[in-house]
């Protein structure tokens, strides 16, 4: 028979004794929060900050390759480290359903602090407010962070140093996430095992940004996959030039990718080719894009191919000069198109 104490109940979320012992038990103590608790977390800062912030609302929680929790850290330590930071805090914010399972909070939280240790950073700081049973999914989590920015790195979020003939990279293959989130809410099987590319970048990255005038952008691919970060970069670079300095400020710039060089998993191909999707428009939550000085773009594979998340890195086109202005892909069997931002909502709350 299930105990009151095993779920979570509004009292959890008033800040009396049953809220204090959640925070400091599942919370605090998993996280490796020690000393009094504060209204803040008070942090040692030297130099340029990068600030992110993200929510994660993913559907299930539980997933093949993670769950909500680590999604959560991953996608933040990401969003820092493709900007060109060093992620070094984290905050947690959790929105809980009255009645969620103390169990399964317990193994969420248990993966948020696994990978923010193997990430190499600290959740510092976070809040907890439960809400009435039908109110919210569950469990929703915020997570917020801060890095430390190099000034050799400022360029690679702002695309001011690509130029013609840059090299397109990514580390891995496309549409693993949105695939196996589609696959564990729809209880389908596939011959052979997808689980989700959800990981933190950070050591990866550092790899890439070894020769940081090398890496001219960078970019993790979430939300509207390949296709979407292509063409954002496409409208960046051709901003009007008031917007921008250095090469990308001197030409209209179009982006070529080859679309047999861009790995896509045979499970993921083979579901978009029944209902219909295009691999390069899915969500990846471990998977990023670099743009690189050509002449170093071969450096730059070797080292990726040295990471066990850039194994499977493939060099998938390279940035053109032209009217055109678009994406333009060479298709598999012949021919070309343009690639276009995604419109609509493919496969809604997959992180």
């Amino acid at each position: 028979m299930t105990t009151m104490s095993e779920k979570i109940t509004l009292s959890h979320g008033s800040g009396g004794r049953q809220a204090q012992k959640l925070i400091r038990e599942h919370f605090a103590t998993r996280f490796g929060m020690s000393g009094p608790m504060t209204d803040s977390a008070i942090l040692s800062a030297s130099g340029t900050l990068a600030f992110t912030t993200d929510s994660y609302v993913v559907d299930p929680l539980f997933f093949p390759g993670g769950n909500i929790g680590k999604l959560a850290v991953c996608g933040t330590v990401n969003d820092l480290s493709v900007s060109g930071a060093e992620p070094k805090y984290i905050s947690a914010a959790f929105i809980i359903e009255e009645g969620f399972a103390m169990e399964e909070l317990g193994a969420i939280v248990t993966s948020m602090a696994d990978e923010a240790e193997a990430a190499g950073v600290r959740i510092v700081t976070g809040d907890t407010k439960v809400v009435e049973k039908g109110k919210c999914d569950r469990i929703f989590i915020n997570t917020a962070g801060v890095g430390l920015l190099s000034h050799e790195l400022v360029h690679v979020s702002s695309a001011t140093a690509v130029s013609d003939g840059d090299v397109l990279i990514i580390n891995g293959p496309v549409g693993d996430h949105a695939v196996t989130i589609l696959a564990a809410r729809q209880g389908l099987s596939f011959d052979l095992t997808l689980l989700s590319d959800c990981a933190s970048l950070n050591h990866l990255v550092k790899k890439i940004t070894g020769k940081p005038e090398a890496v001219h952008f960078m970019r993790d691919l979430t939300r509207g996959g390949l296709a979407a970060v292509l063409n954002e970069l496409l409208s960046m670079l051709n901003e009007p030039a008031s917007m921008l300095k250095g090469p990308a400020a001197m030409s209209r710039y179009s982006i070529t990718v080859d679309e047999d060089a861009v790995p896509v998993r045979e499970p993921v191909r083979g579901l978009c080719e029944i209902l219909g999707f295009d691999p390069l428009n899915l969500a990846c939550e471990g998977r990023l894009l670099v743009v690189a000085a050509p002449d170093e773009a071969g450096m730059i594979l070797e080292r990726m191919r040295t990471d066990p998340l850039g194994r499977e890195a493939a060099v998938i086109g390279h940035i053109t000069s032209g009217r055109e202005g678009r994406v333009i892909l060479n298709g598999a069997s012949g021919g070309q198109r343009f690639l276009d931002m995604p419109s609509g909502q493919m496969l809604p709350r997959i992180c």
